[in-house]
């Protein structure tokens, strides 16, 4: 993430929305240049696309339900951060399903939105390691439907390291390889298991991995 990333926060309650922005304000390389109660409100180019490069959103935008149909439609513009109290994986996976290309916690430390909007800018998936566990036990516990696709052996190494929340760069480190070759393993396991978007491939990497742990180093 070399260039300034412009940032659209969209959370309908002032205080939280107000805190948020707060927070990312003095971030190098960011600017929040909407901090907005609902989508309707989004500043927009000329020809109505929207006129940020990140969206952070807030899943229960309404305060009943998920705003999947907003993640949908503002994920075909631009990536969308979803930001929520829930830990639950029933909404991570619905908002990773709709299209978000990241998910954390409102109680997450700065850190953690640092690392969320640098990998959502660099086009890479965000998942914090908390949430990834938390999905793989209810994938671990039957809750969550685990398919048994054939992958090469370094292909389900760098699928377990994304169900993990690694980035790409992370993975190639910890595999030893260059970010390119991890981008080939993750291009060849998207063709076999048809996957389309990042949040697919997430969310496959949460549902088809082993429920062991690659070693470190």
């Amino acid at each position: 993430m070399a260039l300034m990333v412009r940032i659209a926060v969209v959370d309908d309650h002032p205080i939280a929305r107000h805190g948020l922005s707060g927070l990312l304000e003095p971030m190098p390389d960011l600017e929040v240049v909407a901090s907005v109660g609902g989508p309707d409100a989004l500043p927009r180019e000329p020809d109505g696309t929207l006129a940020v490069d990140l969206v952070i959103l807030d899943l229960y935008l309404d305060g009943e339900r998920p705003a999947l149909d907003t993640i949908r439609a503002l994920s075909e513009q631009r990536p969308v951060l979803v930001i929520s109290a829930s830990r639950e994986p029933a909404d991570v996976v619905a908002a990773m399903q709709s299209g978000a290309s990241g998910y954390v916690t409102k109680h997450a430390e700065r850190d953690a939105y640092r690392s969320a909007i640098q990998a959502v800018a660099d086009g890479e998936f965000y998942l914090s390691s908390q949430l990834a566990d938390l999905i793989q036990a209810a994938v671990d516990g039957g809750q969550v439907a685990r398919d048994r696709p054939v992958l090469a052996p370094r292909e389900q190494e760098a699928l377990s390291y994304i169900a993990r929340g690694f980035t790409h760069r992370q993975t190639a480190t910890r595999m030893g390889v260059s970010t390119a070759t991890v981008n080939t393993y993750v291009a060849r396991i998207r063709a076999k298991l048809q996957l389309g978007n990042k949040a697919e491939l997430a969310l496959a990497a949460l549902r088809y991995v082993e429920p062991r742990r690659p070693a470190q180093g």
